[in-house]
């Protein structure tokens, strides 16, 4: 299921490009789950970094296609950004915030087709995983897996030990467990480490992340299971 988020204030427009998605969608098999903005204020707003397209129009009143993409690119570095514009100079600028490309108006189905086809394209060469956070005050923060050391719960917080230092969240441990089930294990009621940063496992205690960390007695074959089966499947 891949999220898009439609940017336009024309109303016809706006509804123009869902048509067209709803259109590719029955052409192609993709499935698109699509939220539509008036502007970019009201994009930033709300945003969360669980988009994978932006169709931003550049030319808007208030705040503008290219402000907005620029302080997406703050807290979102994956999002695909692909702009609707009248006018073929601003995509010099795009690549200020690393658009994938520019769609002009009048927008033709076929181009648009074309841009989304690449969209999909660049998502399915990605080799990083990731798993949004929310981090307080509606932001929101993609965590790359593979820097994420072991996630720590206290209570009703979330601590997300991390290459970057520590993330809190608010959350409950058992829906991250699920979330990232397969690359992680929880080795007892408050951790729940990467098995990609498993140093070693020395009688109750497992190193992650040069911190040791204590393994309960019912978790410790199955951590060593789970261990065995994720080096056999990386080597693969």
């Amino acid at each position: 299921m891949t999220r898009i988020a439609i940017v336009e204030d024309d109303p016809i427009y706006s509804a123009q490009l869902r048509r067209y998605l709803d259109q590719y969608e029955q052409e192609s098999g993709e499935k698109f789950v699509t939220v539509c903005f008036s502007d970019g204020m009201e994009l930033v707003e709300h945003y969360r970094a669980d988009y994978d397209i932006l169709l931003l129009d550049i030319e808007m009143p208030g705040l503008d296609g290219m402000t907005a993409a620029e302080r997406i690119r703050r807290v979102d570095r994956e999002v695909v950004i692909i702009f609707i514009t009248n006018m073929s100079q601003y995509a010099i600028q795009g690549y200020a915030v690393e658009a994938l490309d520019y769609v002009l108006k009048p927008v033709s189905y076929y181009s648009f087709t074309q841009c989304i086809q690449r969209a999909m394209d660049r998502m399915r060469k990605r080799t990083k995983q990731f798993h949004s956070v929310s981090t307080g005050k509606g932001e929101t923060r993609k965590l790359e897996l593979s820097h994420i050391y072991f996630v720590e719960v206290q209570g009703h917080t979330l601590i997300y030990h991390t290459t970057e230092g520590e993330i809190t969240s608010s959350g409950v441990m058992n829906e991250v467990e699920q979330a990232l089930q397969g690359r992680f294990f929880r080795c007892n009621k408050g951790y729940l480490v990467n098995l990609e940063h498993v140093d070693s496992i020395h009688g109750d205690l497992v190193t992650v992340g040069g911190q040791q960390l204590q393994v309960s007695r019912a978790k410790k074959k199955p951590l060593l299971d789970a261990l065995n089966n994720y080096i056999n499947e990386v080597s693969k």
